[in-house]
């Protein structure tokens, strides 16, 4: 797994598209499997889950998607990639899950 988290600002749901678009996007085989979304007060939260197929690591891999804004206007977000090992009992190699979320470090 490989996991990246940053406290952003700006609006909330243009960072939510711009995040689905640029992933969807960005690789031919990229495909949205689910979402979620809450609000409790001034607070949101918002669940993506991608998936797409790692070349360098011959596998799909998933990548999981949070932005939570709370009523101080902060966005935190937490992107969490897996599935990328070929190992039945440990990881060998997590080249398709950094480079998935390299995707969206680039994106943001």
């Amino acid at each position: 797994m490989a996991k990246l988290e940053q406290t952003l600002r700006g609006d909330f749901d243009q960072l939510l598209t711009r995040i689905e678009e640029g992933i969807l996007n960005g690789s031919i085989s990229a495909s949205a499997e689910e979402s979620s979304d809450f609000r409790c007060g001034d607070a949101r939260c918002s669940v993506r889950v991608f998936e797409r197929f790692s070349h360098a690591g011959g596998n799909r891999v998933s990548m999981n998607v949070t932005l939570f804004q709370g009523s101080d206007g902060i966005i935190h977000l937490s992107a969490i990639t897996a599935g990328g090992s070929q190992a039945l009992f440990f990881k060998i190699n997590t080249w398709g899950e950094e480079a998935f979320l390299d995707k969206l470090r680039d994106i943001l």
